[in-house]
């Protein structure tokens, strides 16, 4: 049965029967509410840690930091929503988590650090609107993605990511004392254990939320061995209702505008990324149109966040591999937890003890996340065909491009800022490299309008694989190491 005319997508066991796209499937109240949180949980210290190292380098007070955390919390939750229910044109109606984007925080640094924060927040609106204003033009680059481009990003987002899941393996700080201990390691072992075992042992619901479960056993061995600090729960507040501008109103300077808006076509660059990702993941079109709305709803949450006094919004990676891990394709699912971080955002003393989930343990999660990524990657370039093209040297000098940032992150340092911007993001890199060979060997070479076909044999390669990949990520088949078949 071809995908595109698939008209019912059979729901796990904790779901009910529906028609339409896998990813409008529904679940019960208490399924979603758990589905959702795992969600957060998986992308909480992501969220976070940009506000954190942003604040930093303004040199604001703990109190301001905290207010500067749970705005990006709440533009979050808010940003997710959107992104997953939409709204008109807004939104692309998968399930993608938005998060504050760690491509900006290199430039927003430089900024704060000469002018504190009110050039940062003026140099996002401006950036956020010719996004905004570009995302309908942008999205026509989606013709430009079929399978061999698209399997080469996917892969360099889930190797980009890798490195983060052992940093938090190691402890995240590498000044205490215990970074790299083999405790620290051995509770991310601990906690990858756990969720191999659940996802071995178990079926249905339980292995489903196989890594929420991992991470609340990694957290409670934690605390009970006095590994997890839950000493800032008592401190924060019960309920704190955002603050309009609360770091003063933005202001705009040019170079802080130009810098910014090379990060947001960055940015937009990992969104379409992502969505062409979840729709391979999902198995569900992803047309030009649809890529589109999903940038409004990128842009339009990055124009808002300076209001609510917090940074751009983007698609987050990480939670594209928790929808390649569990199966769980609902839209409904994150959506749920766009609510669990908009109720983060208005209530601290909750986000707090989420918070103290220690790294290692999130690190042992990451590790799996990750890595499904990478596999979801190397799972669409399986289908690329590489008898008489290139496409073995797109692949192999796209992916060598983005892993360039990993292993010599000083290599575009003494190129213009504007390049080093964009080279510095193994996934923007990659992108670019991929889509560049793809047009010169497949479509120039063969004489062909670039991106005339391409689109046309994309959706053919997801007709012949729909139900391939609707098996694959069924609850009882998901591509998990070690799961039952």
């Amino acid at each position: 049965m071809r995908l595109s005319k698939r008209t019912t997508t059979s729901a796990p066991r904790t779901g009910r029967q529906h028609t339409g796209r896998p990813e409008d499937q529904k679940y019960g109240p208490g399924p979603l509410l758990a589905y959702g949180t795992q969600h957060i949980l998986t992308m909480y210290g992501g969220v976070i840690a940009p506000p954190l190292i942003v604040g930093g380098a303004a040199g604001l007070k703990p109190t301001d930091m905290a207010l500067l955390v749970t705005a990006g919390l709440f533009v979050s939750g808010l940003a997710t929503l959107l992104q997953t229910l939409g709204l008109g044109p807004f939104g692309s109606r998968l399930p993608i988590v938005q998060g504050i984007s760690f491509a900006s925080v290199s430039t927003m640094v430089a900024i704060a650090s000469e002018g504190g924060l009110r050039p940062v927040f003026g140099s996002i609106i401006v950036a956020g609107l010719i996004g905004l204003v570009a995302s309908s033009f942008f999205a026509q680059l989606v013709r430009l993605f079929p399978a061999v481009v698209t399997g080469t990003i996917i892969t360099v987002i889930g190797l980009s990511l890798l490195p983060v899941a052992f940093r938090w393996a190691m402890g995240n700080n590498d000044k205490a004392p215990d970074f790299g201990s083999v405790g620290n390691i051995g509770f991310a072992g601990l906690t990858l254990l756990v969720i191999l075992v659940i996802s071995r042992v178990f079926q249905g619901a339980v292995s489903r939320l196989s890594i929420l479960i991992g991470l609340v056993v990694g957290t409670v061995i934690a605390a009970l061995t006095g590994r997890a600090d839950f000493s800032n729960v008592g401190d924060a507040k019960i309920v704190a209702l955002p603050q309009l501008f609360h770091f003063g109103s933005p202001t705009f300077q040019a170079g802080a505008i130009v810098s910014m808006t090379i990060v947001v076509f960055v940015i937009m660059t990992e969104t379409t990324a992502d969505i062409l990702a979840i729709g391979e993941i999902v198995g569900t079109p992803v047309d030009a149109r649809r890529v589109a709305d999903g940038l409004r709803a990128d842009m339009a949450a990055t124009t808002v966040a300076p209001v609510f006094g917090t940074f751009p919004a983007s698609a987050f990676a990480q939670n594209v591999g928790l929808v390649a891990l569990t199966g769980i394709k609902s839209r409904y699912a994150v959506a749920a937890g766009g609510g669990v971080l908009l109720l983060l955002g208005l209530l601290p003393v909750v986000g707090a003890v989420v918070a103290a989930i220690p790294y290692p343990v999130l690190g042992g999660a990451g590790i799996v996340l990750f890595g499904s990524v990478a596999a979801s990657g190397i799972r669409t370039l399986s289908r690329v065909k590489y008898h008489d093209n290139l496409n073995m040297v797109i692949v192999s000098v796209a992916v060598a491009v983005g892993i360039i940032p990993i292993a010599a992150p000083t290599f575009w340092d003494r190129f213009p800022d504007w390049f080093a911007t964009i080279m510095h993001s193994g996934i923007s890199a990659t992108a670019v490299v991929a889509v560049l060979l793809n047009v010169l060997f497949n479509e120039v070479r063969a004489g062909n309008r670039p991106g005339a076909s391409v689109f046309a044999a994309a959706e053919s390669e997801k007709d012949e694989l729909g139900d391939t990949l609707d098996d694959e990520l069924r609850g009882e088949k998901r591509p998990v190491p070690g799961s039952r078949r």
